[in-house]
């Protein structure tokens, strides 16, 4: 076969192309290891011997001419794919933009900034600890015995080495008063971790414990200072009223109840037909939890307290289910 043929028959296949995967193909017939060109000139030396240089020569001019169109056809191919990867992604620029969403505060921690600056404005400072605690600190101190129910591996979930999570956030006042002296007022928010679950308990769920040691503090200070926090959080004159408890780190001790925030103490299902909602524990800081962190219990008294902020969003919100706050509805949180 001549190889002008071969030449005009390559340009045209060459011309055709549509795609970089024919074109390569044309490539490899044509030029690959077992191209027709590279075949033919295997076939030189049956030529005569004075016809062979110009035979190679032509073979090599034909290869150079066939690997330029190539190349210049592959320029096109490329720019043809480019033009359309830029059409597929062409943006009107006319159009108005889709916006961004913003994000907003979980209504828990809107919750717990609410406490926090109330109780900013009554002198109390903002402390935290760890949330990985040792038995002394989370129990010992807090004069809770060997024996106590609070211990048992039902309601506390203990780790290795004498570690536990922190079942309350006391530990954070008995670490606070091993590091400062009276006068103290603190508020100590944070994580903590019981096993327990149902409507009203999860277990990790949120605690704010306060402490208040000073000289001359009486328990009328206690309820005084219970009485103004619970009035700014609901935005309102709120009843309440305290019941005898007991809590080994306090004494006296009492339970604090609010009038139900939902049928105004007439009585409903939220308050059991009662017309109050326990809402905190707190009392008078023992003598011997002062005497664990070498205050004098005769010079120095204090007041304790601890409400689990999750139920307060709770009442604030007027939302019947705990477990709601940490399933991460997107439905259920953008209603805060």
């Amino acid at each position: 076969m001549s190889l002008d043929i071969i030449l005009k028959r390559a340009l045209v296949e060459i011309e055709n192309c549509t795609n970089l995967a024919t074109l390569d193909e044309c490539r490899v017939r044509y030029l690959g290891k077992k191209g027709e060109l590279t075949e033919l000139a295997k076939t030189i030396n049956q030529a005569p011997v004075e016809d062979r240089p110009r035979i190679g020569q032509q073979i090599n001019q034909i290869k150079d001419s066939i690997h330029n169109e190539i190349e210049k056809r592959l320029q096109q191919l490329q720019l043809i794919e480019i033009e359309k990867q830029l059409a597929r992604d062409a943006l009107d620029i006319t159009l108005p933009g889709r916006g961004q969403a913003h994000g907003h505060l979980h209504p828990i921690a809107i919750t717990r900034q609410r406490i926090e600056s109330i109780f900013k404005t009554l002198g109390f400072a903002v402390v935290e600890g760890p949330e990985i605690e040792d038995d002394y600190h989370n129990f010992g101190a807090l004069n809770i015995p060997k024996n106590h129910p609070a211990r048992a591996m039902q309601d506390t979930f203990y780790c290795e080495n004498n570690k536990l999570l922190r079942t309350h956030m006391s530990p954070v006042q008995i670490r606070t008063m091993e590091m400062q002296r009276p006068p103290l007022r603190i508020i100590a928010p944070g994580r903590v971790y019981r096993c327990e679950s149902d409507l009203t308990h999860t277990p990790m769920f949120h605690q704010i414990e306060g402490l208040c040691v000073d000289k001359e503090v009486t328990f009328a200070n206690m309820k005084f200072v219970m009485q103004e926090f619970l009035n700014a959080f609901f935005e309102k004159e709120i009843p309440v009223r305290l019941r005898s408890s007991h809590f080994p780190f306090t004494e006296p001790s009492a339970e604090l109840d609010i009038q139900c925030t939902q049928c105004s103490g007439k009585g409903c299902r939220i308050c059991s037909n009662t017309g109050w909602l326990e809402v905190m524990g707190c009392g008078m800081v023992h003598p011997n939890v002062l005497k664990a962190v070498n205050i004098d219990p005769e010079e120095h008294q204090g007041f304790a307290f601890g409400l689990g902020y999750d139920r307060l969003t709770m009442l604030y919100y007027n939302v019947n289910d705990l477990r709601a706050f940490f399933e991460n509805d997107i439905k259920f949180l953008h209603q805060f």
